[in-house]
């Protein structure tokens, strides 16, 4: 009967870090060797990083990946080792697995398909391989089999989708391994971490292995890897129509690897995966590790938060402490300080509220507009978590830039006549003293604005929006409210009492005119409503007003407000968006012009759109 120990790797990699990347490879080969596994598989672009960008379009680049897989040619004696990495054929790049077994390379299946859609960009670097082609690959003077293979190991026929391959229905290249017999698929990915896509994977991987009538081995690449996409590190197996084996997701460790017996021939006994998932967990999950990747990657020393008391600051605070708890839970303390380069100056025997305090700096900065309940509130989570807590007030600053202005226009400002002016110049006063304390800590400093914030511009640029990086920037307002009661509850988290207990507010006009963030754009469940038509599925103000005025209880002149003022706020801050800090993919879309929405900075607003809405009748 035949059997093949075979193995998934994924691998937390970083572009341009060549040792690196290496390293951690051959540890998994290490480890496989150890457990006497016969075939390893890594995933998609693991010696380079799916996040290369446009250092894959340069010719020297592609050239060094090969170089490098010729360093682990040698690892592979008596086992199978499957390698993600760009191969550039007739100055074309492919994005390609190279199959090395016995210190040789038995070939290399470039991808069929290319993710074009979303976060994926890869038309602009790689070039599809066309169904059933084969050709030569010169590897340092040996011509390598090159195109649509298939390969044996121990009786056994194995191939290969790679990541965007399998997603493309009937044209994917599983049905042609299938009619040549292959028993056993692997799937290499680089697929991104979207909140609820692990389960989408599940179907698929479950689905392939019936349809294909072959065993299917999932394996993606883990972490944040150069900045802005998140991998989850997902291993699946399925056989027959059932999940077998799944690993558990988002780890801190560079690498996981995942084991398995199997043979064609034989039914597997286990019970199949149960499927849970909840997309808080994966939310606190994905920036966690996010957070951990870019500090030690960056190697800053810790990071800086603004805390206002509000909903946004607070969950921001809050993840900084779960991505130390999951840290330490994960590693260890003395292997969690030693990747975050700092085990020469925390003692690994501090507690984790010590540790946090180490780690994050907050400061309450307050104008004569703040209200105490916000400075108990973000003074009580910070104590609560053990973060450093600092308390200034910017009113002098504040003070200073309004009178040289109004000195210089000859009038005094007033809040009816300068509103915006007014509130902005708070915001920015906080931006330079927060910075200065960034560069003294050697630091992050972390933005705090939201997706339903980004939308309409509700942010003011140069302030609030100040930072190195935007960690919630990709969810929208109201998933982050209730997040904030879920982690009160469900993580423990007692200190968010307090900033459950308020209602938003920027707190930049005087008390007295109980400033609300839903009273300045409307509520945030709409806003969201809103945003799913017009930015997610792309439609127009007419039917998104046709489509709300179907799902939401409002009035139609009410909702017509509502569409009108988001098309108009989304298409006049767009140069906002542009200049927000990098931020987290996270959700099933953002709004991200680097990433997932492109849109013009000079545009018409929409004005001939909303036109057409408003003309509509109410009774429509």
């Amino acid at each position: 009967m035949p059997h093949l120990h075979i193995a998934g790797a994924t691998l937390n990699q970083t572009p341009l870090d060549w040792e690196g990347n290496k390293d951690t490879i051959e540890q998994a080969i290490q480890k496989a060797k150890e457990l006497q596994v016969d075939l390893l598989c890594f995933p998609e672009l693991s010696i380079t990083g799916y996040g290369s960008e446009d250092l894959f379009l340069s010719h020297w680049y592609p050239k060094k990946a090969l170089a490098y897989l010729q360093k682990i040619l040698p690892l592979t004696r008596q086992l199978t080792v499957c390698l993600g990495l760009p191969c550039r054929l007739n100055n074309q790049l492919y994005n390609c697995m190279a199959v090395l077994e016995d210190q040789k390379i038995l070939g290399i299946v470039p991808k069929q398909f290319l993710a074009i859609d979303g976060v994926h960009y890869e038309c602009r670097w790689f070039t599809p391989w066309k169904a059933g082609e084969l050709t030569q690959f010169d590897c340092n003077g040996v011509a390598v089999p090159f195109g649509d293979l298939v390969f044996e190991k121990k009786g056994i026929r194995y191939g290969f989708e790679i990541c965007e391959d399998a997603w493309r229905g009937a044209q994917r290249p599983g049905y042609r391994l299938k009619d040549r017999k292959v028993e056993l698929i692997f799937n290499p990915s680089a697929s991104h971490f979207a909140m609820g896509k692990s389960e989408q994977r599940e179907i698929l991987v479950k689905e392939s292995s019936e349809s294909l009538n072959a065993a299917y081995f999932y394996i993606n690449l883990l972490g944040n890897e150069s900045g802005r996409m998140i991998f989850d590190g997902e291993i699946l197996f399925a056989d027959r129509g059932k999940i077998l084996y799944k690993n558990p997701l988002l780890s801190f460790q560079d690498f996981q690897l995942v084991p398995i017996q199997f043979s064609p021939e034989e039914a597997p006994s286990q019970p199949g995966y149960r499927s849970r998932h909840n997309k808080n967990e994966e939310f606190t999950a994905a920036v966690s590790l996010a957070l951990f990747d870019y500090l030690r990657k960056s190697r800053s020393k810790g990071f800086v938060l603004s805390l206002s008391g509000g909903a946004d600051s607070s969950t921001i605070a809050v993840l900084v402490a779960e991505m130390v708890k999951r840290g330490i839970d994960c590693l260890g303390t003395p292997l969690f300080l030693k990747k975050i380069h700092r085990s020469d100056d925390i003692d690994p025997k501090s507690s984790l509220p010590d540790i946090v305090g180490k780690l994050l700096t907050t400061a309450y900065q307050s104008t004569r507009n703040s209200s105490p309940d916000t400075l108990h509130s973000a003074k009580t989570l910070a104590d609560s978590l053990g973060a450093t807590f600092y308390q200034w007030s910017i009113d002098e600053e504040v003070a200073g830039y309004t009178q040289k202005i109004e000195a210089a226009l000859g009038r005094s400002l007033e809040w009816q006549r300068d509103d915006i002016a007014l509130q902005n110049i708070q915001a920015r006063a906080r931006s330079p003293i927060i910075w200065m304390l960034t560069n003294i800590k050697q630091a992050l400093l972390l933005s705090t604005s939201n997706r339903s914030e980004g939308d309409v511009g509700y942010t003011t640029m140069d302030g609030d929006t100040s930072g190195s990086i935007s960690p919630i920037a990709a969810v929208p307002k109201d998933f982050i409210l209730q997040w904030l009661r879920w982690a009160e509850k469900k993580l423990g988290y007692s200190g968010l009492n307090a900033v459950n207990a308020l209602q938003p507010s920027a707190e930049l006009r005087p008390l007295e005119s109980r400033q609300t963030d839903e009273e300045d754009l409307m509520p945030y469940s709409i806003l969201t409503a809103i945003e799913r038509q017009a930015i997610r599925d792309r439609r127009s103000p007419v039917d998104t007003y046709l489509i709300l005025k179907e799902e939401l209880s409002l009035e139609s002149s009410v909702l017509k407000r509502y569409i009108a003022k988001f098309f108009s706020l989304w298409s006049r801050n767009q140069w906002k968006r542009e200049r927000l800090a990098p931020s987290f993919h996270l959700d099933e879309f953002n709004v991200d012009p680097k990433t997932w929405y492109r849109f013009p900075i000079l545009s018409g607003g929409y004005r001939k759109e909303l036109e057409e809405m408003q003309n509509l009748a109410d009774d429509n």
